[in-house]
């Protein structure tokens, strides 16, 4: 049995993680944190969760686990992993700590110096069906952010093909509320979502977007620029991502969809529809799937991209590479 750890167990990912990992034949949970509930139970703050123990982050037995999920805010989460790695213990990340290879990017986006650059090279950057050959026995894992996992599945069999693709790739995406996590903000509050459908930190200000763009870069070296465009949908949890990539010249459908099939024929998680069914949130809420649609109009490629933000695009993800990362089945736990 995996023994292991979850940091910030009481936001939205860390209750995820529990669920998914109570189901998991092969874990147990041996301790959950939390700042603000530390000496109750994660069954007072979700009353259908297990009745697990919350202790401080301070304060948690790493001697006793194997592996760590860190559901922390930045910075906080890289310290932790320094004490982690230390001890012996896997770390898988699920904050945007180490995401982003250069420390300069990072604290350029993030307003502060990262608080542990040495660490930055050996992060294997967990896009599981992208890295699966780099995970077994690494000791530090980047789970990807919500958003970044909707774009680049979908836009990886276009950029490692040698096809006619001309910029700018617009993202125009949409997540749940439960992307912007647990603490209250204006924003989220149910009288300003409810009824309601906004954009938000669209051109280049969203922090998602360096990670995008540094893994495009990955799959071709001279990719295309990304336009991004995150709107806030008034619904628990998904991300759904309508993506538009234009040829230089004219290119068919049925040119397209064999670079999709062949990447991910035999992929347990990204789901490539039949011709003419787009993607929806329905396709994949509460569940490890990546759903992808395509439709041509013109020249234009247009891609409808969903999946759960808080599982496939956080805790499920970060189950998959944990999974791989112990050599286990990749799929178990996960739906």
């Amino acid at each position: 049995m995996i023994k292991a750890g979850i940091f910030g167990a009481t936001g939205y990912t860390g209750y995820e993680l529990v669920k998914i990992l109570q189901q998991h034949p092969q874990v147990n949970v041996a301790f959950a944190t939390s700042q603000s509930f530390a000496g109750q139970h994660l069954s007072d703050v979700y009353p259908q969760a297990p009745h697990l123990p919350l202790v401080l982050g301070e304060e948690a037995p790493l001697d006793a686990v194997d592996v760590v999920f860190l559901c922390l805010p930045h910075a906080a989460a890289a310290e932790t992993a320094v004490l982690a790695l230390a001890a012996g213990v896997t770390v898988i990340d699920l904050s945007a700590d180490f995401r982003l290879k250069d420390a300069d990017t990072y604290a350029s986006w993030y307003d502060k110096a990262h608080p542990a650059p040495h660490l930055l090279a050996n992060a294997v950057y967990g896009l599981t069906e992208f890295a699966r050959d780099q995970l077994p026995g690494v000791k530090l894992v980047a789970t990807p952010g919500c958003y970044p996992t909707s774009i680049l599945l979908p836009l990886r069999p276009l950029l490692t093909a040698n096809l006619p693709i001309t910029g700018p790739i617009i993202a125009d995406s949409k997540s749940g509320t439960s992307g912007a996590g647990r603490t209250p903000k204006p924003g989220t509050h149910f009288i300003q979502v409810h009824n309601n459908f906004a954009p938000y930190k669209i051109g280049r200000s969203h922090r998602h977007l360096p990670e995008i763009e540094q893994v495009m870069g990955w799959f071709h070296q001279d990719a295309p620029e990304l336009i991004f465009s995150p709107h806030l949908l008034p619904v628990e949890r998904g991300i759904l991502s309508t993506i538009y990539v234009n040829f230089s010249e004219p290119v068919a459908l049925d040119e397209v969809r064999p670079y999709f099939s062949k990447l991910y024929a035999d992929e347990p998680f990204v789901c490539l529809l039949p011709e003419g069914e787009l993607a929806s949130l329905a396709h994949v809420t509460h569940s490890n799937k990546c759903v992808i649609g395509l439709t041509m109009a013109g020249n234009t490629l247009i891609i409808t991209s969903a999946i759960d933000n808080l599982v496939k695009g956080a805790a499920g993800q970060a189950v998959q590479n944990m999974n791989v990362v112990f050599g286990i089945e990749e799929t178990m736990g996960l739906v």
